[in-house]
């Protein structure tokens, strides 16, 4: 099982060459399960080789078969689960990802265990290939628990430091209902990045900040302070670089009326979720204040509490 991740702070700063960024993992996880492809002379072979060679596993098999010999022509025919909600900015597509490398070297196919590092970077390398982003999302799915991350231009960021969540919190995921859009978003800040753009200089500079100061609250078990830390890194998106929108900024004026609870959008924006920390003791009551508030003004979207994914 594989999880997702929400984004505390710092998103785009794992690529864009330095700047921190910090992620935890959730506990939503992905599941495939794998299973050796028929004899190609069975019907149920054609149809296992359709199921498994449509979009990403197919990819990937073939990914693997270029740095594993031995591995056989056919992929395996695959189930995946998911309790993640899709395009939300949760990593829910690395987490699939992750889920399908994981599944596909496994000793039944390898014959012998890779580990964890090979399979981040494997995964990054799969994605960067077709989205040329960064390696967040596959770090905070592998490795779980909290990471501080500084970003580099190209390959994996480093992990500065690891935490153990507290585990008297709880996340609350908020899923606004619409889907995230950011078909075009690396490009355009690759572009803003070339273009020595002041916007997106102080966003960097803000979200860094911001970071550090996330960190410190997760350090500390401070609360309070990690709100406003992630109120600030989300003010950092929206201001300088245009990631929330009006529907996402109803939902966080909504939470802090209804449930006292500071929200702050995850990934890339134009959509998608939302995520708040609350104390363990009172996830069930802010939950059902948040359930009640959204149900007559916006009854697309959902709370999911949630514990956070404990490291490997």
């Amino acid at each position: 099982m594989v999880p997702c991740r929400a984004c505390l702070s710092g998103e785009d700063l794992d690529w864009l060459g330095d700047g921190r960024s910090v992620s935890v993992a959730l506990d939503l996880p992905t599941t495939v399960e794998a299973a050796p492809a028929a004899p190609a002379d069975t019907a149920q072979d054609t149809a296992q080789d359709a199921a498994a060679d449509d979009g990403w596993a197919g990819e990937v098999w073939a990914f693997l078969r270029q740095r594993l010999p031995g591995l056989a022509p056919r992929p395996p025919a695959v189930t995946t689960t998911s309790e993640a909600p899709a395009a939300s900015g949760l990593s829910s597509s690395t987490a699939r990802i992750v889920a399908l490398f994981r599944a596909f070297t496994h000793p039944t196919f390898t014959g012998e265990r890779v580990d964890d590092a090979a399979i981040a970077q494997w995964a990054y390398e799969f994605e960067f290939a077709v989205f040329n982003g960064g390696g967040m999302d596959h770090l905070a799915v592998v490795e779980g628990g909290a990471l501080l991350l500084e970003g580099r231009e190209r390959g994996l960021p480093a992990v500065r430091e690891r935490l153990t969540f507290p585990p008297e919190w709880r996340i609350v995921v908020v899923d606004s209902g619409t889907r995230k859009d950011t078909r075009h978003h690396i490009r355009d800040v690759r572009a803003q990045l070339a273009a020595g753009d002041p916007a997106l200089a102080a966003y960097r500079a803000t979200a860094d900040e911001a970071s550090g100061q996330v960190w410190r609250a997760l350090r500390e078990r401070d609360l309070p302070g990690l709100g406003a830390a992630m109120v600030r890194a989300h003010e950092a998106m929206r201001d300088h670089q245009r990631m929330s929108t009006p529907l996402l900024e109803d939902l966080r004026a909504l939470a802090l009326r209804a449930a006292d609870l500071p929200l702050k959008l995850s990934g890339a924006g134009g959509g998608g979720a939302l995520v708040g920390v609350c104390p363990a003791a009172t996830a069930t009551d802010t939950t059902a204040r948040l359930t009640r508030a959204l149900a007559d003004t916006h009854p697309g979207a959902r709370v999911i509490p949630v514990r956070a994914a404990p490291g490997t």
